[in-house]
């Protein structure tokens, strides 16, 4: 696992005069992590992970939380003590393609930090020589498919699973 990329810190202030920092993920995060799954509404679980997620289990939280920085990158949004947002990619086996992901807490919604955290997600995969950014969306999460239409990806639905969509954007 590379050093934490402490130079990809960044201190925001919303629109409402909130200050956030927007960070990458650090394993000693895992306890926040599981906290702020908890605190998210069933739907916004289900449509994170794309079905029924009570709990989410221990070897997933792992995962979420123990990244390498190159392969798998992650970043969170912090208020105060609490991570209210979170984006990550993880790389496809042709190195040159990742999938992503993003959620944030249901009292932060439309506050802008879906954005700022899309756009260093974004700009740390261009900079690691990444060529797409890909993803699968429920297609009745309306929100999450106007966000990355607004974001420039492109929406199709997938061939395979008529309930989802891809969404594909080139970096």
């Amino acid at each position: 696992m590379a050093e934490y990329p402490q130079q990809l810190e960044r201190r925001r202030t919303l629109a409402d005069g909130r200050s956030i920092l927007i960070r990458p993920i650090r394993a000693d995060d895992e306890p926040r992590e599981r906290e702020f799954f908890e605190r998210l509404a069933p739907e916004s679980r289900q449509q994170r992970f794309m079905k029924f997620v009570g709990a989410v289990p221990e070897p997933m939280l792992h995962f979420l939380t123990h990244v390498d920085y190159d392969r798998h990158m992650a970043f969170v949004c912090e208020a105060g003590d609490a991570i209210v947002g979170q984006a990550r990619y993880v790389l496809n086996p042709d190195g040159r393609s990742c999938e992503f992901a993003v959620v944030v807490a249901d009292a932060w919604r439309r506050t802008g930090i879906a954005g700022l955290l899309m756009e260093m997600l974004m700009r740390t995969a261009r900079e690691r020589g990444l060529r797409t950014m890909q993803g699968l969306v429920l297609r009745d999460n309306r929100a999450m498919l106007r966000f990355v239409k607004a974001l420039g990806f492109e929406v199709s639905v997938d061939p395979v699973e008529p309930t989802l969509a891809r969404v594909e954007k080139k970096l």
